[in-house]
């Protein structure tokens, strides 16, 4: 396993439509996956999808399996590995809530996320998986699935007045929270 670098916001690799994976269960896949836990788990972070590291495929990660840092007031999620996600909100209902990114180090903003929502793909055997989720989990969800579709969650920011450092915004967090 390896620690991958982590690309940041103005690298034109995160802007790109990842492809659908095609092939399930190859050495490449499941290298690949153990690569992105690691990363994540060395990060912090509550997910990592493959374009972060540069690798341009439909696929992510996500779970804390306890409390993290970053996210202290989370309820924990089971680490997930999701290829080829399809998202289907249920209801109408949106949560505003703090985001941060690991390709955006140091920031936070309020984003706008659907609070209920379905999600289906496939594991790295290729097996169906089909979940809802709620608050949190729903959240992290999104997040990483926009990353597979280009876009950063400041692109998703509607109110700047609640955008900015961590260190200014939330100055009693951990100091690893501001990466």
């Amino acid at each position: 396993m390896t620690v991958r670098e982590i690309l940041k916001m103005g690298d034109e690799r995160l802007l790109r439509q990842a492809k659908p994976v095609t092939a399930f269960n190859t050495p490449e896949l499941i290298q690949g996956i153990a690569d992105m836990k690691e990363t994540m788990i060395a990060a912090s972070g509550a997910g990592l999808a493959a374009p972060q590291i540069g690798w341009d495929i439909q696929l992510v990660i996500f779970g804390t399996g306890q409390v993290i840092s970053r996210y202290p007031d989370a309820a924990p999620i089971p680490f997930t590995i999701l290829i080829n996600p399809v998202i289907t909100p249920i209801g109408e209902e949106l949560q505003h809530d703090w985001e941060g990114c690991l390709s955006v180090p140091g920031l936070r903003a309020v984003v706008p996320r659907w609070q209920h929502i379905q999600y289906t793909g496939f594991d790295e055997q290729g097996q169906r998986i089909e979940r809802t989720a709620s608050g949190f989990h729903a959240k992290v969800v999104q997040h990483e699935c926009d990353h597979l579709i280009g876009i950063l969650y400041p692109q998703r920011v509607r109110d700047f007045t609640k955008f900015g450092f961590n260190s200014v915004l939330f100055p009693n967090l951990a100091p690893e929270a501001d990466d």
